[in-house]
């Protein structure tokens, strides 16, 4: 139907991938994300495009067909979707992919002309290259299915711990293996569909059992592993139909998936094993034994929390999940935006794993129109906390926990923490007294210079905002 130069096509492939490098390197700053977000857009719309005009030589109405329905609800789910959603929307779109690197695998496996266009050395290479594809997206898929549903609530936080669960893991790793020595020899006597099903199966229960034994305090990490192997799926799948286009996106996504986890890994104190081996954080909302022993807590009320920020001169606000489930991160705005024109220094001190994504309370606060140059991360900001007057914590627990300096050998010993409780008050505002993801009470909450401000923290700071 049409035709085009090869070398157009390749041109194009070649400015969709440096689009798409611009774009990692936009989303990198707060500042030039939504610049980043535009290469993307831009790079994906040509590599489209070219793909359309160059690689497909028949059955045109199906695709556009399948564009118009997966644009349509793309479109529906970026406006139904709210900001407190992203994380298990990006889950569900990495499951996608993965379902999609098994399809095209599975597809490429029963074309009749494959036996004939590979031979020998090629074919066993080829199929290799399926084999993988269809692994990796399978335990993405899976994965990335269980993870949408721990994030959403639909699927406790609680990690399932199996009796013998690394030696599983094991098993199914070894089999994964074996099996694919039988795909390859089969394949090549023109069978093999037999030990890839198998191999499938496997694959999707390792995904399960892998995420499932996760707890709520890893999501973070998850995400962004998830990402990074469903990056490596679609490069296989780039590497099944020789697109080289597809390869390098899969890559790009991939390592910087990988990157970004081990970022993660680090500022949780965590080896990315010791992750993938699960067991770390219950379910949201749990107590703990022997909390109340710790002291009694002095509760806040708005009027007292207005005047604490009016007469203050540096002021620290560190979000967390809390704040997402209130959507406040509007009225944080509101009270900030008034504080600041009072001549108050309000700054946000962003935790890396705040959240349940990475970048989930900078996603946020940009959402509501924080200014960039008042977020800083905890590295920037962990110092300054002697000279601040008040720390506003919005459903924030694991993240500024003291316990995870002074208990090396807790759930969260040696993690680096946001030190709030180095200022001269911290407001902590909760629903309730219960733990966060790792299921650990927090001592900061019994201190003698915290405030307990209880209630939905988007009504409460309403009242304070009026207040102020």
């Amino acid at each position: 139907m049409f035709e085009v130069n090869e070398g157009i096509i390749q041109v194009s492939y070649i400015i969709a991938t440096i689009l798409f490098i611009l774009a990692l390197g936009g989303l990198s700053n707060q500042e030039t994300a939504r610049r980043g977000n535009w290469y993307g857009i831009i790079g994906m719309a040509i590599a489209l495009i070219a793909t359309f005009v160059g690689d497909v030589t028949q059955h045109y109405e199906y695709l556009i067909v399948a564009l118009l329905v997966g644009g349509t609800v793309g479109i529906i789910a970026a406006r139904r979707v709210q900001m407190t959603q992203m994380p298990e929307l990006v889950a569900i779109l990495h499951s996608l992919v993965g379902l999609a690197a098994v399809a095209v695998g599975f597809a490429n496996f029963m074309d009749p002309a494959r036996l004939s266009h590979y031979l020998g050395v090629e074919l066993t290479i080829h199929d290799i290259e399926t084999y993988l594809g269809i692994l990796i997206g399978a335990v993405t898929f899976s994965g990335s299915v269980i993870a949408f549903g721990k994030l959403s609530g639909r699927i406790g936080g609680k990690p399932l711990t199996l009796p013998g669960r690394h030696w599983l893991n094991l098993l199914l790793l070894i089999a994964s293996f074996w099996f694919g020595y039988e795909f390859v020899v089969q394949s090549a006597a023109g069978g093999g569909m037999q030990p890839l099903i198998i191999m499938t199966v496997i694959a999707l229960l390792f995904g399960i059992h892998m995420v499932m034994a996760i707890g709520g305090a890893d999501m973070p990490v998850v995400v962004s592993m998830l990402n990074s192997y469903s990056g490596w799926a679609a490069a296989a799948t780039g590497f099944m139909l020789g697109n080289d286009l597809l390869i390098v996106t899969g890559a790009l996504v991939g390592s910087s998936g990988a990157i970004l986890s081990y970022i993660m890994c680090r500022a949780m104190n965590r080896k990315f094993l010791s992750v993938i081996a699960g067991g770390f954080g219950t379910s949201e909302g749990t107590q703990v034994a022997g909390a109340e022993d710790q002291g009694e807590v002095a509760p806040i009320e708005a009027e007292e929390t207005a005047d604490l920020l009016t007469n203050a001169k540096e002021v620290m606000i560190i979000p967390g999940y809390g704040m997402a489930v209130a959507q406040a991160q509007h009225i944080v705005y509101e009270i900030t935006k008034s504080l600041r024109a009072q001549g108050v220094n309000v700054r946000f001190g962003i935790h890396p794993v705040a959240g349940r994504m990475p970048g989930h309370m900078n996603v946020l606060l940009a959402e509501a129109k924080v200014p960039y140059d008042i977020v800083y991360e905890m590295d920037e900001i962990n110092d300054d906390f002697p000279n601040i007057d008040v720390s506003i914590i919005i459903g924030a627990n694991d993240i500024v926990n003291p316990s995870a300096l002074t208990d090396p050998d807790g759930p969260i010993g040696g993690m680096p923490v946001l030190e709030c409780w180095k200022g001269k008050v911290s407001i902590v505002l909760k629903r309730s007294m219960a733990t966060g993801y790792a299921g650990v009470q927090n001592p900061l909450f019994f201190l003698d210079n915290t405030r307990m401000l209880f209630g939905d923290a988007g009504d409460t700071l309403d009242k304070v905002f009026k207040e102020l």
